[in-house]
């Protein structure tokens, strides 16, 4: 799934920790000079090098490319791994995130982790605009995200524009926006994923079995537990998503 600009801009604006040098966005002719040493870089990892150019999380650099071809900051784990990792970033728990480049899927590069005190590695996200929000979510203290469907949705891309003007939220958006509905109070077991363009909330259940289908719910009928009676839309949130997108935006 491809991630939007327009979001990922928000998401890097909206995000504390998250620390851009606007102006600073490299050429392509810089970037293409950095790949002829690294290989093809991911496709929103290059977005972000050509917007940005440098960045840091928490004061913790993220790997940029220089005038002069390659990969990597002081203080970071640079370059690849027995050929087949590019590291990026190194937090402050010791722990590293890089591109598995034995992986590649359309275009992306799914960001592993990897503690430099176990060696241990686990999956991080499906591309770089991914581990951004991932990181955001983290961060943010919403753990992946609210359940497995929405977490699934995040390691892809910050939320997602509706073909109807709505918006499946990032977590830059989505407490502030469960607060303006105070769905902790109405509804406990539910989260409101999104809204569409007439206003309508876009719910999903927190807790229980089913954290993969989708309901509709009218601005107002929140209160007196109307989430328990929402319109149902799909039994699976990314079924919707391709039926109301089209395959073709994954």
């Amino acid at each position: 799934m491809r991630a939007d600009p327009e979001l990922l801009r928000d998401l890097i604006a909206m995000t504390p920790g998250m620390v851009t040098r606007p102006g600073r966005g490299r050429p392509e002719a810089v970037i293409r000079a950095a790949e002829s040493v690294t290989g093809p870089l991911p496709r929103s990892y290059r977005w972000w090098l050509a917007e940005y150019g440098e960045g840091s999380l928490r004061g913790r650099p993220i790997a940029t490319v220089d005038p002069v071809p390659g990969l990597g900051e002081p203080g970071l784990t640079e370059g690849r791994d027995g050929g087949d990792r590019l590291w990026f970033h190194e937090d402050d728990d010791h722990e590293c995130h890089g591109f598995a480049l034995d992986r590649p899927a359309d275009g992306e590069w799914p960001v592993v982790v990897r503690s430099r005190v176990t060696g241990e590695e686990q999956p991080y996200a499906d591309s770089f605009a991914g581990f951004l929000t991932m990181w955001a979510a983290l961060a943010a203290g919403l753990r992946e995200g609210p359940n497995p469907a929405v977490a699934r949705l995040w390691r892809a891309t910050p939320g997602l524009r509706l073909p109807d003007g709505g918006t499946l939220y990032g977590p830059h958006v989505l407490r502030a926006r469960n607060d303006a509905w105070e769905v902790r109070t109405h509804a406990p077991h539910w989260v409101l994923v999104g809204e569409e363009g007439g206003g309508a909330g876009l719910f999903m259940r927190r807790h229980g079995r089913d954290r993969s289908s989708l309901y509709r719910l009218a601005p107002g009928a929140l209160r007196g537990g109307g989430a328990d009676h929402g319109e149902p839309l799909a039994a699976d949130l990314f079924v919707w998503i391709d039926r109301i997108t089209g395959p073709a935006s994954r």
